[in-house]
């Protein structure tokens, strides 16, 4: 969900230096160079459907190999290649696009894995193509597994090739039970967007869990807040109002849909929230269990 520059490497290159010294000698080798034009091929294929919005449109009849088969030359070429010095320089490239490590598919966790966005097991001819390979978290990569669109609305966000950063999305709201506070994030789209990418941008969302793991990181912001938001409560809902909107403006500023943002934008425009529980309840406790009623809040369902 957040860009990445689409990758120099070249597939042909890609593929040549993951077979140059992966396999030395014998008829396997010469299967493998044998098989460049395939390769090359189905790179040409994959850009074509990437520039017309049609990767749901890809037959894998056309992206497996004459002569090998499928785990075999995934095997040879993408386990095996990987791991020479050539597979291992293009490896790193991959892994060091994203800024800070963090997974361009959920902007949670931290860069582990190569994901091909087109399954290995089904396109094999692309395993090593670069435009296919996604650095990405664990976690994310085990939830998308082998999955392919087969129809442009379930068309998951491409890094390299969706750009959707620039404007604002990503929406919450509070919810309360009793005292306690909570965010529930959402997906807004903007008027700028068609409803092909809206339901996208939806099925990325509940797929990977984004409103789940993002209500654990806005419960770790307001934890973080709560005793410098108690102090202010003491000179008005107006000046933690006022402090909470600066806060999101900040990281609004380097990032549209910066989850902190979020959260801040969304405390401020919370009266309950900006007057606190002293406000709301006669029975309200002192400072101590104040700062309990914020440290209390927990994540909102998925």
């Amino acid at each position: 969900m957040w860009p990445l520059k689409i990758p120099l490497i070249k597939a042909a290159d890609s593929y040549k230096a993951c077979v140059a010294t992966s396999i030395t000698k014998g008829d396997r080798r010469k299967n493998l160079l044998n098989a460049s034009g395939t390769v090359r091929e189905a790179g040409q294929r994959l850009r074509e459907a990437a520039s017309s919005k049609s990767l749901h449109g890809l037959d894998d009849k056309h992206f497996s190999v004459p002569g090998i088969d499928a785990e075999h030359f995934v095997k040879w070429v993408y386990k095996n290649g990987m791991d020479t010095l050539a597979g291992t320089r293009i490896r790193g490239q991959l892994m060091a696009a994203p800024p800070d490590a963090r997974c361009p598919l959920c902007r949670q966790g931290t860069v582990h894995q190569l994901d091909h966005f087109m399954p290995k097991s089904l396109f094999p001819a692309l395993c090593v193509d670069p435009l296919n390979l996604v650095p990405v978290c664990e976690r994310c990569n085990q939830i998308k597994g082998d999955r392919r669109p087969d129809q442009l609305e379930n068309t998951l966000l491409h890094p390299y090739l969706d750009r959707i950063s620039h404007e604002r999305w990503l929406d919450a709201r509070t919810a309360y039970d009793g005292e306690m506070v909570r965010l529930e994030f959402f997906v807004t789209p903007p008027a700028t967007w068609d409803a092909t990418l809206t339901a996208r941008v939806a099925h990325h969302f509940r797929l990977f869990e984004l409103g789940q793991r993002y209500a654990i990181a806005a419960n770790r912001a307001i934890g973080d807040l709560a005793f410098r938001v108690d102090r202010q409560r003491a000179l008005g809902a107006d000046i933690v109002r006022t402090y909470l909107q600066e806060e999101a403006e900040s990281r609004f500023a380097a990032d549209a849909n910066s989850i902190e943002g979020v959260t801040y934008a969304t405390l401020a425009a919370d009266d309950r929230y900006c007057r606190g529980p002293a406000a709301t309840s006669p029975s309200a406790k002192p400072t101590s269990e104040t700062n309990q009623w914020h440290n209390s809040t927990r994540m909102a369902p998925s």
